[in-house]
């Protein structure tokens, strides 16, 4: 299979991934949210946290698993599971505003993670994030399909943990007082760009070194 059918097919199992998720989400808000879903976050019983936090795990493990299963090298399964990610979480809350029409803006504060402590970021974050995994990956994938070696420097790759890690740090910083604030809640924009900013260095810096 060449590569463009293979984005294809991953492009769509992330879009029905999405609207698996979207719909459990949407279930959840009605059971436990019938007000509305904001901040302060009421919690849910023990025991659905716990199975979120198993639904939050399979679904790492099934993007992992379509990448593993696309992708021959190291680099090119990471740059399939990059791209089935961005295209998974874009539609995530593309499907969330044509069910329910949430969130009313990119702006709007969301709880995206659980796992291992609390992620809380408006919604315009993880988009970004996302983009520029799609950004990556799709270059990255086209040189690998035309024999061009991908693969990051000791300089490329300190830029992206660095990124990695800025961005991780403004998600789950001060979690347990900001779940409990009112909305808007408090976002380290300032640390989360600069954290953008270093990994998609790195991503770039990557992409441009790559040669036969």
């Amino acid at each position: 299979m060449n590569l463009s059918r293979k984005l294809l097919a991953v492009f769509l199992f992330s879009i029905a991934m999405a609207y698996l998720e979207s719909a459990v989400v949407v279930y959840l808000r009605e059971l436990y949210y019938p007000d509305g879903f904001t901040f302060p976050i009421k919690l849910i019983p023990e025991k659905i946290i716990f199975i979120e936090l198993g639904r939050e795990f399979a679904t790492i493990i099934m993007l992992c698993s379509v990448a593993v299963i696309s992708g021959k090298l190291f680099v090119e399964r990471i740059s399939y599971f990059l791209f089935a990610f961005g295209v998974w979480d874009i539609f995530y809350y593309l499907w969330l505003k044509v069910f329910i029409n949430w969130p009313e803006s990119l702006l709007t504060d969301d709880l995206l993670f659980l796992i291992p402590v609390p992620w809380i970021s408006p919604v315009l974050a993880p988009v970004l994030v996302s983009i520029i995994f799609i950004s990556f990956s799709v270059p990255a994938l086209n040189k690998i399909e035309a024999g061009n070696k991908v693969k990051s420097d000791k300089i490329s790759l300190a830029m992206i943990l660095i990124g990695v890690v800025f961005i991780l740090i403004s998600f789950i910083w001060d979690y347990e007082h900001r779940i409990n604030s009112v909305s808007p809640v408090e976002f380290l924009w300032t640390l989360f760009l600069i954290g953008l900013l270093f990994m998609s260095g790195g991503f770039t810096k990557t992409i441009l070194s790559a040669k036969k």
